[in-house]
């Protein structure tokens, strides 16, 4: 690889570190590639979303910064290259970039003009700078006295003093990658303080008016289900926030306006000082294939949404409830649905503690029985009533359907993808949910076999997923087992399969087994 095209990268990757380091001085605001890529979601996520949560899963986001940081530093590799040829490309490409980086960071909803002008400033001209200095001539003149002439100078060149000589060249583009790399390391250090560790040594969480106990007989006597209640470490992110919003408490308000009497805002103490909820909730992502696992079942804490609504007093005419979040991400869903027996919480905290912030710290919405992306809305700023007609939510001009009610599903988690099993009395177990309905009974099949009902865990209510398993007396050869649940009122889960796009997949889960 040519010194040009190396230092091409080097001077690439001075001005990501040095950028991402000038905006960590705002905890909220987005770094210069994350503004980019927040672009990119909003522009091309719908297109790209489900491609790449069946590739990554949950890790779709870490793919998209590295994917990201990889073709600047390719693009950084490619004006190096071209200076070669002309002088001028590789400032010009800087500036370019540096231009692209403003625009995205000035249109972010979280970006400001002096920091984003600052940031995009020293990144363009370190990374200018980075770049000429790697390409200073291979030596230096030096004046030389004749010893044996004194009356005679000589002026000569001293090999291996400029940066441009090979050995110091890669001394010193080794030094700055690895400075570019510890600057960026520093800036993620800064950018990752956690308001939701600080506020829990301030604020502390109420004691709840209203609790929904977890059964305690809940747990299942199979050894490898899924637990009931979902760790808070385990429990599915899919949002379009590439990089999470960090929210001080301190100064965060919640505001309900729009078709509203009284149109007010809250502050977090405020907030803990209503009376609260707290109940087990079993939330799933529209993205979820058939026997995907972004599902999850967590203990929430928090205050009624109807509290707050009736608190503001909600005119004739409104038929939907908007959530918007700090990063101006909307989702909306009826306002009929509240008076239907769901669960409908403002919460601020997650399995006893504190929402981190990657669950939406310091309060989001979580209701029952509807996909997140029409009402899971997280680092929660408004609550608008508005009409169903008026107002599209986030992902509705981007193809996905209104109207998200979660479609009744079950998974099967035992055995395992891949596992083999000895003939005999083997466990088949898994999950079933139907959330705000509920779920009456489980059926496995095995083959082209009858269906045989599964035996129920417990649960806490309606809302929640339930836990189910079946003993099978497993003969030797390749089968397939089959599950489908039966919800409360009767309905039987479709066979009919169906992607996620545009309102949920469906479809009985299937498994492979082998059986010695």
């Amino acid at each position: 690889m040519r010194r040009e095209a190396i230092s091409g990268l080097v001077a690439a990757a001075v001005a990501l570190s040095l950028g991402e380091l000038v905006t960590a001085a705002s905890a909220s605001g987005p770094s210069l590639i994350g503004a980019v890529g927040d672009a990119f979601i909003d522009q091309w996520g719908a297109q790209l979303k489900d491609l790449a949560v069946a590739i990554f899963g949950t890790n779709h986001k870490l793919a998209l910064t590295i994917g990201m940081l990889t073709i600047a530093l390719s693009l950084g590799l490619l004006l190096g290259h071209l200076r070669r040829r002309n002088r001028w490309i590789p400032p010009i490409g800087f500036l370019v970039a540096a231009a692209i980086g403003l625009w995205a960071y000035l249109t972010h909803p979280m970006g400001s003009w002096g920091l984003g002008l600052l940031a995009t400033a020293v990144a363009a001209g370190s990374g200018l700078i980075t770049l000429r200095w790697l390409n200073a001539p291979a030596a230096t003149a030096a004046t030389v006295v004749n010893d044996h002439n004194p009356a005679e100078v000589m002026t000569s060149q001293i090999p291996g003093a400029g940066v441009a000589d090979r050995r110091r060249f890669l001394q010193v583009s080794g030094g700055a990658l690895g400075g570019a790399a510890a600057v960026a390391l520093l800036g993620l250090q800064i950018r990752g303080r956690e308001f939701a560790s600080e506020a829990s040594r301030i604020w502390q969480i109420p004691r709840a008016g209203r609790r929904v106990n977890v059964p305690p007989g809940v747990s299942v006597p199979v050894d490898g289900i899924t637990p009931y209640i979902t760790p808070t470490e385990d429990f599915f992110r899919i949002d379009t926030a590439l990089r999470i919003p960090r929210v001080n408490a301190d100064t965060w308000k919640l505001r309900i306006t729009g078709m509203v009497d009284q149109p007010f805002e809250i502050n977090f103490e405020d907030l803990l000082s209503m009376e609260a909820i707290e109940e087990p909730i079993t939330l799933q992502c529209v993205s979820n294939e058939v026997g995907g696992d972004l599902v999850g079942t967590a203990v929430w804490q928090g205050v009624r949404l109807t509290d707050l609504l009736e608190r503001a007093g909600i005119q004739p005419g409104a038929t939907q409830i908007i959530g918007e979040s700090v990063d101006d991400f909307t989702a909306g869903f009826p306002t009929e649905l509240l008076s239907d027996g769901r669960s409908a919480l403002v919460a601020y905290a997650m399995n006893g503690e504190l929402l981190p912030i990657q669950h939406g710290f310091p309060a989001r919405l979580v209701v029952s029985g509807l996909y997140g992306y029409v009402s899971a809305t997280k680092w929660l700023r408004e609550i608008r009533l508005t009409t169903w007609e008026a107002e599209d939510g986030y992902w509705m001009p981007r193809g996905w359907s209104k109207e998200g009610p979660v479609k009744m599903a079950s998974r099967i988690d035992l055995p395992r993808r891949g596992e083999r099993l000895q003939a005999g009395t083997t466990v088949v177990a898994g999950i079933a949910l139907a959330p705000s309905i509920g779920i009456s009974a489980v059926e496995v099949q095995v083959d082209d076999g009858p269906w045989e009902t599964a035996n129920l865990g417990e649960v806490a209510s309606e809302h929640t997923w339930v836990q189910w398993w079946w003993p099978w007396e497993a003969a030797s050869g390749e089968h397939s087992l089959r599950v489908r649940a039966i919800d409360t009122n009767g309905l039987v889960q479709t066979s009919e399969s169906a992607r996620p796009a545009p309102d949920g997949a469906s479809g009985w889960h299937q498994r492979r087994v082998s059986v010695s």
